[in-house]
């Protein structure tokens, strides 16, 4: 499993719309690809604990209400609610948006995005860009943070590395270099804004379903669930169902694309993701808006997308034609 069958990366994988920005990611020797700093790595450690810890007690405490109450058509609605809106704007907004630039949109859109990925609580934004940018440059090889087969220079063995890609490093990886891999997000004012108020999008993704938990059945029982199920368990949630794609979508599923990495689709996580989990697809076109390629490949975020170009609020969608699909599966073969 840890061997990659003499498969080769060029160094030139990750592709960023901004030219200069590619330039330094396809030469990472020249700059540090992360930065050393116990002033910044206690506080992301604390995050990941945090993010860790406090949804799975909100989790388990909200099931032990639920086993004596019941859960009420207001408490999935709001976990529901606030699901599909954090996972939308993580996969279009973070995701497509932010890390590949594979659509146009007004600046407004962005920053909504941003402030609803935000409220996921996977990071800011340009952490979340670049971290992500890094693993497409790496992917599965030394530099990747979160990859289920090698840390660092280490080889891992597939519990050790499902742990380490899911959520073991969360805790350990070093802090991406964000002026190497997000620098044009560094250089926008206004997403730069939105990523130093993130905690303030945490919280309010926080107070928002417990509000309306508490005008919905005006008693102070629907505010603590409403924080409980649209706020703590929807966050366990989406925490799976992003690290998912790091670890299970390089470990189980099908690969239609030779990418030089282990990068797999996976039809389970698929609806849960907005699409995301089509992963091989994506690292076969990273710039991309489209991950699902075949007509039965349901892909939520690149819906959402279309949706806001037939309304004038996106343009400049990418996507493979045919013959693009068609000429990378040729290859494989070839391979």
């Amino acid at each position: 499993m840890n061997s990659k069958s003499n498969q080769t990366k060029p160094m030139t994988m990750y592709l960023d719309s901004t030219k200069t920005d590619e330039a330094l990611v396809s030469s990472p020797h020249k700059q540090k690809i992360t930065i050393k700093s116990d002033r910044l790595k206690t506080p992301q450690q604390l995050h990941a604990l945090a993010s860790v810890l406090i949804p799975l007690l909100g989790t388990v405490v909200a099931i032990a209400i639920a086993s004596r109450s019941g859960i009420s058509p207001i408490e999935l609605g709001l976990l529901i609610g606030m699901y599909v809106l954090t996972v939308t704007a993580i996969s279009v907004g973070f995701h497509r948006q932010f890390s590949h630039c594979t659509f146009k949109t007004h600046t407004w859109v962005r920053v909504i995005l941003a402030i609803l990925g935000s409220m996921a609580c996977q990071g800011p934004v340009i952490f979340w860009v670049s971290t992500h940018r890094r693993h497409h440059q790496f992917s599965d090889e030394s530099g990747d943070s979160h990859s289920p087969y090698v840390k660092d220079d280490e080889q891992l063995g597939f519990l050790q590395g499902l742990w380490h890609s899911h959520v073991g490093w969360t805790f350990t990886q070093e802090i991406t270099n964000t002026f190497l891999f997000a620098k044009d997000l560094l250089r926008d004012p206004v997403i730069s804004k939105v990523n130093q108020l993130y905690y303030v999008w945490v919280l309010l993704g926080l107070f928002i379903p417990a509000i309306l938990g508490g005008i919905l059945t005006q008693t102070w029982m629907g505010v603590l669930s409403g924080f409980l199920w649209g706020g703590l368990v929807r966050l366990f949630l989406t925490y799976q169902a992003t690290n998912s794609i790091n670890s299970i979508t390089h470990l189980f599923g099908n690969r239609p694309f030779d990418t030089g990495d282990w990068s797999r689709n996976n039809i389970w996580l698929a609806i849960p993701t907005g699409g995301e989990a089509w992963h091989n697809n994506h690292h076969a076109f990273p710039n991309s808006a489209k991950f699902g390629l075949s007509w039965w490949q349901i892909d939520l975020g690149y819906w959402v997308i279309r949706v806001l170009e037939m309304i004038g609020l996106a343009w400049d969608v990418k996507s493979p034609t045919a013959g693009m699909i068609q000429a990378k599966k040729e290859a494989k073969k070839i391979a």
